[in-house]
């Protein structure tokens, strides 16, 4: 076997090397030069997508007081246990307060604070290999911005103070920015929030719902109920539906009758406090849910960070939506210091 691979033409070995998992690919790239190469390429991925063999993962973002710098971790199952395990990922951007969202393979980390200053700056981390990129800057510096992605391109919204709120889009594929025209409104407070709903750039900001349609170039006015269960830190859309935590409770938005409704099911999830932080994510699919807790036998100093991964049904005669859990465990115990930056999915 291994005098025989090695002689084997690239695209065989490409066939080869979709079929493995990609977990196993550090280890397979310290195997040759040509190995290594085949499995840092782009081919190696648009064979596996061709294949259907694509995977999803989920990437979690920590600070770790006094430690400005952010640490990156992935969720990995074993046979035994569901972990976060730390990735060595070298000159990791400041990510406190930055917009972020994923697109194919990568992750943006848009804005933010660079020592407590509102910046324009865009990195970008490729998921294959675990390194970070700079990316063309915004055109404004944008503190806490709000970033969404319709049909592959990135809107970003929100974080300034001047009120004139400029909103941008930036192409994945030409890596430019451009302008999104003005929806002719002045908002006073510099947060706003985002979501890509059935095709529509939605914008919440104050009490104000707006709709952009990319196709039409056209804001509308959207429905007032939008906004009333919108959390600001805890939501995420799956298959165009968008889904919160918001007073002890997850909610779904169901726009044919334009309401908010308490998501059914849920067994096995944990009851939260109103206070507790808590992250969602789109998990290939599924919903990742993200909390700590202090734990009185850990003495108060250290903190465990749980996660739950729930199975989405929609019930369409009921028009409900019922979440399954499939396993909820602790995930990462750390210093009761440490802060969530975000947890977003990627699926390659």
């Amino acid at each position: 076997m291994s005098t025989t691979i090695p002689s084997l033409p690239d695209d065989l070995l490409l066939s080869f090397l979709a079929r493995v998992s990609s977990q196993y690919y550090p280890n397979l790239s310290l195997v040759s030069k040509r190995f290594r190469s085949l499995i840092a390429s782009p081919e190696l991925y648009q064979t596996r997508s061709f294949l259907g063999l694509t995977e999803s993962f989920l990437y979690v973002c920590l600070r770790f007081p006094p430690d400005p710098n952010p640490r990156l971790f992935t969720l990995k199952k074993t046979s035994s246990a569901n972990l976060l395990v730390p990735i060595p990922v070298p000159n990791s951007p400041p990510a406190h307060w930055s917009g972020h969202v994923a697109v194919g393979h990568n992750i943006y980390n848009i804005g933010g604070l660079i020592e407590n200053v509102p910046s324009s700056r865009v990195s970008i981390l490729d998921c294959r290999s675990n390194t970070w990129r700079e990316a063309l800057s915004m055109r404004v510096e944008r503190f806490a911005p709000s970033a969404s992605v319709v049909d592959g391109k990135i809107y970003v919204a929100g974080g300034n103070k001047d009120g004139e709120y400029p909103i941008e889009v930036f192409d994945a594929k030409s890596q430019i920015w451009d302008h999104v025209p003005n929806p002719c409104l002045k908002i006073q407070t510099c947060f706003s929030k985002s979501a890509c709903i059935e095709g529509k750039f939605h914008l919440m900001c104050g009490s104000k719902s707006l709709a952009y349609d990319p196709k039409e170039g056209r804001w509308d006015l959207v429905e007032q109920e939008l906004g009333q269960s919108w959390s600001w830190f805890s939501n995420c859309v799956i298959d165009n539906v968008l889904y919160c935590y918001d007073n002890g409770a997850f909610q779904w938005y169901d726009t044919k009758v334009r309401l908010w409704k308490k998501m059914e099911g849920l067994v096995g999830l944990p009851k939260f406090d109103q206070h507790t932080p808590v992250k969602m994510a789109d998990y290939g699919g599924k919903m990742a849910v993200l909390w700590d807790e202090i734990v009185p036998s850990m003495g108060y100093k250290n903190k465990m960070i749980r996660c739950a991964v729930i199975l989405l049904k929609r019930l369409s005669k009921s028009e409900k939506i019922l979440g399954q859990v499939e396993w909820c465990d602790v995930i990462l115990a750390v210093p009761r210091s440490n802060q969530f930056e975000y947890a977003i999915g990627v699926t390659f």
